[in-house]
């Protein structure tokens, strides 16, 4: 996902959404589902942030200048025990250093992260389109994107897609079974499941339009994701014209869940605007999600929590910009997020851990 950062940063960067934020402050007093809300990172745009299996570590995205970096490499941290408030502190990297990375996400034994990366393309950072006077926001699908795997000492251990096209944006199942991707490789953007180790891939979902930013439900058996879909011709061919030319508006997205083989495809929100990095709540029945469907401008996304049937939506985060990828840990008692609180004026989008208050 790059992340809006994987979506603002994916596909190009939380930047163009994001405006220096007003109060600087961690916890605002109407986030009753947050409680000792505690900022991990400090600096630049970072995002993506997954939960290794144990619950002790995070994977994530940054393009932290400070650590001499261009645009975003996958790095990994403890959740206990490393300042990176400290001048000169840096997270471990996991990426190359090269191209341009997104989406990383812990395998099954915690010693290994898988990543999206652009880096057999090329050893610059790709350029992102950015908008045009006048013209839509859009976010570039790079089709140097394939998926990798490292261990967490920086070393690429495997290629898991080679297909030509975009592959990124994967993520893997609580049972540690297998992967959910997004592919190109059909010439649409579509969601498909593969095997832990690369092997058996198959398409998930073929509806025109951009599938992305997939998690499974804590069972595993179900799929959760953002999607825009092109109802009227016009809009149908604006989208696969963008999308020749490795591009994509990702202003309208609704979220969506289905069974893991694709079946029983249903649409969750009817929001409006953009609707997307979701995640299922630890009991399986609720999905928190990123939105600025109250927004009149656009650019102010906050964490919504709605029930797996479209009932009971709710605000849990109220930041004045821009809050997005929520990820519970493995235990239900955590949650980690990236926000634009607390950045003194920038446009620094930092991680932030809180414990989770049902």
């Amino acid at each position: 996902m790059k992340a809006f950062l994987s979506i603002v940063l994916l596909l190009g960067g939380v930047r163009a959404f994001s405006q220096p934020t007003q109060p600087s402050q961690v916890h605002y007093p109407q986030e009753s589902h947050l409680k000792n809300v505690r900022q991990l990172t400090f600096g630049g745009d970072n995002a993506e942030a997954y939960w290794s299996f144990d619950g002790k570590k995070v994977s994530f995205q940054s393009n932290n200048k400070e650590w001499g970096l261009s645009c975003d490499q996958i790095f990994y941290m403890p959740i206990e025990g490393l300042d990176l408030s400290a001048k000169g502190t840096k997270a471990p990297l996991v990426s190359t250093g090269l191209g341009r990375t997104t989406c990383a996400y812990f395998l099954p034994g915690n010693k290994s992260i898988l990543f999206g990366s652009t880096h057999l393309g090329g050893n610059e950072c790709p350029k992102d389109p950015g908008r045009t006077p006048g013209g839509k926001y859009l976010w570039p699908i790079y089709d140097t994107y394939d998926i990798f795997v490292s261990d967490l000492k920086g070393k690429v251990k495997k290629q898991l897609t080679k297909t030509p096209g975009y592959d990124a944006e994967a993520t893997v199942s609580p049972k540690g079974d297998k992967i959910v991707f997004t592919s190109t490789r059909n010439g649409d953007l579509d969601l498909y499941i593969m095997d832990i180790n690369g092997k058996n891939v198959k398409q998930i979902t073929n509806e025109i339009g951009y599938d992305g930013g997939a998690f499974f439900s804590p069972d595993g058996k179900k799929l959760v994701f953002r999607a825009s879909r092109p109802k009227t011709e016009e809009a149908k061919k604006e989208y696969l014209d963008y999308l020749k030319q490795g591009l994509v508006a990702p202003t309208e997205m609704e979220i969506y869940t289905c069974n893991v083989d694709g079946s029983d495809l249903k649409q969750i929100t009817s929001l409006g605007k953009a609707n997307w990095a979701p995640f299922y709540h630890p009991n399986g029945k609720k999905i928190i999600f990123s939105s600025n469907h109250k927004s009149t401008r656009g650019f102010q996304f906050n964490l919504y929590m709605i029930n797996e049937d479209g009932t009971g939506l709710e605000q849990i985060t109220y930041d004045g910009v821009f809050d997005s990828f929520p990820m519970f840990s493995p235990d239900g008692k955590k949650i980690i997020f990236s926000s634009n609180r607390n950045n003194n004026g920038t446009r620094d989008t930092n991680l932030f851990v809180a414990e989770w208050v049902d």
